[in-house]
């Protein structure tokens, strides 16, 4: 589950670089929220 937000909100950054930038912001700290996630359960033994 936490995969695919990761993928959708990478997807989702990708157009807004691409799309515009009023919604880039919005979508950067979204990207940042997931990184973070991912890298908290990786470090906790978790597998992605």
């Amino acid at each position: 589950m936490l995969e695919t937000i990761a993928i959708l909100l990478v997807i989702l950054w990708l157009l807004g670089m691409v799309s515009s930038y009023t919604i880039g912001g919005l979508i950067h700290i979204l990207l940042v929220v997931a990184i973070i996630t991912i890298l908290i359960r990786v470090i906790r033994g978790g597998t992605l």
